[in-house]
C-alpha cells in the first residue's frame, strides 16, 4: 500500500528520535515491537503547516485556553467521525492525553476518595488517580460469550467513596470498543452513584473494519454531565514528540474546575503554538492519511494474529481496535517478563511484558506486541519471537 511499505520506515532517523523503549533505545540489531508509536513519519500535511507557521518568524504566547482554531476543529472532526456533540469552549488544548488525565483526576479527587480502574488497563489511569491522593479498586476483567466485558458484577467493586471510573474505550491492551449498551449502563452506574468518568479515546480513530466505534459522548449531552474526556494524537497521526492532546467536558462548572487544575491561566500548565498547529493539521487535513494506515494496520493484525495463533504456547484473541496484541503466553514455561527479557537477550526483539507495572496484575501471563510497522519488519520481529518460543518449548 503506498505510503506505508518498508522503503517509508527511515531507521536511521528513528534510531536517533524515536526512544521510549523504541530505536533509539535499543542495542543495535534489536527490533523493537514496544511502545505504541508508529514506525512510519507524520503526515506531508503536519510538516507543511510547521513549516507555513515557522516561517512567520514569530512565536508568541498562545491564548491561554488554546487556539481557536484548535477547538473548533476538533469539535468538527468528533462531530463528524464519532457523533460526539461537544461545545468548543469546553475543550482545553492540553500537553498530551496523558497530562489530561493526570488534570481530570486532580480536577476531581481528592485524598480520601476512591476510583474504579479495570483490570487490566493501561497504567495511566491508576498513576494519574493515585497522584490525586486516591485509592484505587481494581475492577477484574470477565468476559461474555461474545468476546465483550461481563459488569454483571461491577457493582461491588463500588463504594460510597467512589468518586471516579476510568474507561479505556477502544480498550488498551485488549483492543476491544464497547458496544453502546455497556456505554449505558456506566452512564446508568454513574448516575446511581454520582461518581464521574474518565473517558479516555487516544485510541478512537485506529479500529477496523469489522468493528464499530461507540463514544459514550454520543449519548447525549445531559446524560454525559459527569464525563471528562481525553482525546490526543500520537497514535493516529505519528506525533507524541510533539505533547498536544485534550480535555473536554459538557459542563461549564466542571470545565473551569479542569481550567484551574490545569494551570494553563498562570502560564505553568499550557501546549506550544507548534503543537497546537500540527494538531489543527490533523484534524483538518490528515484523516484520509489516516484512514489508509489504518486498513494497513488491520492487514498487520490480521497477519500477526494469525502467525501468533500457530505459535506453541500462545493464544491471541483478534482486536477490534489499537495497533497492539495482547497475546496470552501462560502456557510458556516461564514468566512474562522473563520471556520478554530472554527474547531480546536470545532473539534481538523487543516485546512489552504483562503485569502490574505496565496494566495491572490482571494482565499477568500477558505480553503486548506493537503492529504499527512495516510488514517486512513485523513479519523479522515474529520470527524472531516463533524461534525464542519454540525453543524454549522444546526445552521445557
Amino acid at each position: 500500500m503506498a505510503g506505508f511499505t518498508n522503503s517509508e520506515v527511515k531507521l536511521d532517523v528513528l534510531k536517533q528520535r524515536a526512544y521510549n523503549m523504541r530505536w533509539a533505545e535499543q542495542e543495535e540489531g534489536v527490533i523493537p515491537l514496544t511502545a505504541a508509536d508508529p514506525d512510519f513519519p507524520a503526515p506531508k500535511a503536519i510538516d507543511e503547516a510547521l513549516i507555513d507557521y515557522i516561517q512567520g518568524g514569530y512565536f508568541s504566547y498562545t491564548p491561554k485556553r488554546g487556539f481557536p482554531e484548535f477547538k473548533e476543529s476538533l469539535v468538527r472532526a468528533l462531530k463528524q467521525r464519532k457523533n460526539e456533540d461537544i461545545d468548543p469552549d469546553l475543550v482545553l488544548p492540553i500537553d498530551s492525553a496523558a497530562r489530561g488525565m493526570h488534570v481530570i483526576a486532580q480536577t476531581i479527587l481528592k485524598p480520601g476518595d476512591e476510583a474504579l480502574v479495570f483490570d487490566p488497563v493501561d497504567f495511566l489511569f491508576k498513576t494519574s488517580m493515585e497522584a490525586a491522593g486516591a485509592k484505587v479498586n481494581l475492577f477484574p476483567m470477565k468476559f461474555r460469550e461474545d468476546g465483550t466485558i461481563d459488569f454483571d458484577d461491577i457493582e461491588k467493586y463500588i463504594t460510597p467513596k467512589t468518586k471516579m471510573l476510568g474507561l479505556c474505550n477502544p480498550h488498551n491492551p485488549l483492543g476491544k470498543v464497547y458496544p453502546i449498551k455497556d456505554l449505558e449502563y456506566l452512564l446508568d452506574l454513574s448516575e446511581k452513584y454520582g461518581f464521574y468518568i474518565m473517558n479516555d479515546e487516544i485510541w478512537s480513530d485506529i479500529v477496523y473494519s469489522d468493528a464499530k466505534f461507540n463514544s459514550i459522548c454520543s449519548l447525549g449531552k445531559e446524560r454525559n454531565k459527569r464525563t471528562l474526556s481525553v482525546f490526543g494524537f500520537s497514535k493516529s497521526f505519528g506525533i507524541a514528540g510533539l505533547r498536544v492532546g485534550c480535555v473536554y467536558c459538557q459542563d461549564k462548572e466542571i470545565f473551569e474546575k479542569i481550567v484551574e487544575a490545569s494551570l494553563v491561566e498562570t502560564t505553568i500548565g499550557g501546549v506550544s503554538s507548534l503543537s497546537q498547529v500540527a494538531g489543527i493539521a490533523c484534524l483538518d487535513k490528515c484523516y484520509d492519511w489516516l484512514d489508509g494506515f489504518v486498513e494497513h494496520l488491520q492487514g498487520n493484525r490480521d497477519y500477526a494474529w494469525e502467525r501468533l495463533n500457530k505459535m506453541p504456547g500462545v493464544s491471541c484473541v483478534k482486536p477490534q481496535a489499537t495497533f497492539v496484541m495482547f497475546p496470552d503466553v501462560s502456557q510458556i514455561p516461564m514468566s512474562a517478563e522473563d520471556l520478554v527479557e530472554y527474547l531480546k537477550k536470545e532473539e534481538k526483539v523487543a516485546i512489552v511484558p504483562g503485569g502490574k507495572q505496565f496494566f495491572g496484575p490482571g494482565s499477568e501471563g500477558h505480553v503486548r506486541i506493537c503492529l504499527a510497522t512495516s510488514r517486512e519488519i513485523l513479519k523479522e520481529g515474529l520470527d524472531r519471537v516463533e524461534r525464542g518460543i519454540c525453543k524454549l518449548m522444546k526445552e521445557g
